[in-house]
């Protein structure tokens, strides 16, 4: 592990009264961390070694980093606050554990899930393998990527197996004989069938998380109590639907329990009409086509649905 260089990293020439982010500075997860960002209303600037960053309108500094690095940075207060694969977080704190420097990593805390990223850690074998569930593979080799997590997994099941570490191409080992099954990150499957082999169980589910180091300066908890405001309306919005539709005032109460997930609809009367009413409401849950044909069986009418850019409570 690098945390001990990152570490002894001089970090009192920080701004104090800024908020230091660590973010993927590559790969899938870095895209939609500047664009979660972005939606927040966060401009960056960039400098020249596109390792760094400043907001020229929120009081953030943004670290391009390795994703694998992002705890290190976090759990050394070089950065604050990290967006990061979940999985990589509890790799890094399994993994000190089985090394043995138990308190790396642990103070750190997750503050929310980002909603994307989503992918699971699965166990998989050889589409011709017999495998009866989990404790087919005790006494077997499993190669992965995350030993950590996965010594955790086995040791919940009471499952003794050889484990084998590999830092890519997970997928061709039980081609080579390297192992008998891998566990690996999938989102769908179309890696390991072109490899042979067949998802089973899920060791764990993950996706992108804001992360912190516990030890922020009364200004950079100020920042972040900011930040996670909008993230948290950012990611509302993200779910929610405005929805308006007009409603015969005799099937009210009917439509009302129709809408999905809303809690206190905005009744508006129309003008020159007794018997007809609109009705505004943020629907927290899905609206699909079925859900707006159920409502017209019900008596609405101009049915419109809009999507919604910024939410705050």
């Amino acid at each position: 592990m690098n945390t001990i260089s990152v570490n002894q990293q001089n970090t009192e020439q920080q701004d104090p009264a800024r908020l230091h982010i660590a973010i993927q500075k590559s790969g899938r997860l870095a895209e939609d961390s500047i664009g979660l960002l972005k939606q927040c209303g966060v401009k960056l600037v960039k400098s020249k070694d596109q390792l760094f960053c400043k907001s020229s309108n929120f009081p953030i500094d943004v670290f391009f980093v390795r994703d694998d690095d992002i705890p290190a940075f976090v759990d050394g207060n070089v950065c604050q606050v990290g967006m990061v694969g979940e999985n990589v977080l509890i790799e890094k704190q399994q993994a000190a554990m089985l090394e043995g420097a138990e308190g790396m990593f642990q103070n750190i805390e997750k503050l929310m899930d980002l909603g994307f990223g989503k992918c699971r850690l699965s166990l998989a074998v050889p589409q011709s393998a017999d495998y009866g569930g989990p404790k087919t593979l005790a006494g077997k080799t499993i190669a992965t990527s995350y030993p950590g997590i996965l010594s955790r997994y086995l040791k919940s099941q009471n499952i003794q197996a050889k484990l084998v570490k590999m830092e890519g191409a997970v997928e061709i080992a039980p081609r080579t004989k390297l192992a008998d099954a891998i566990c690996d990150l999938v989102s769908t499957g179309s890696t390991l069938a072109l490899n042979g082999l067949i998802e089973k169980d899920i060791v764990l589910e993950s996706q992108a998380v804001l992360i912190k180091n516990p030890n922020l300066s009364e200004e950079q908890k100020v920042i972040l109590d900011r930040l996670m405001m909008r993230l948290n309306g950012v990611r509302r919005a993200q779910s929610s639907k405005y929805i308006m539709l007009h409603a015969p005032v005799s099937a009210l109460e009917d439509l009302q329990k129709a809408l999905p997930g809303s809690e206190s609809p905005t009744i508006v009367p129309l003008e020159g009409r007794e018997d007809l009413v609109a009705i505004h409401a943020v629907c927290d849950e899905g609206v699909f086509w079925d859900t707006m044909e159920d409502l017209k069986a019900r008596g609405a009418t101009s049915i419109l649905v809009l999507p919604i850019e910024k939410m705050l409570d």
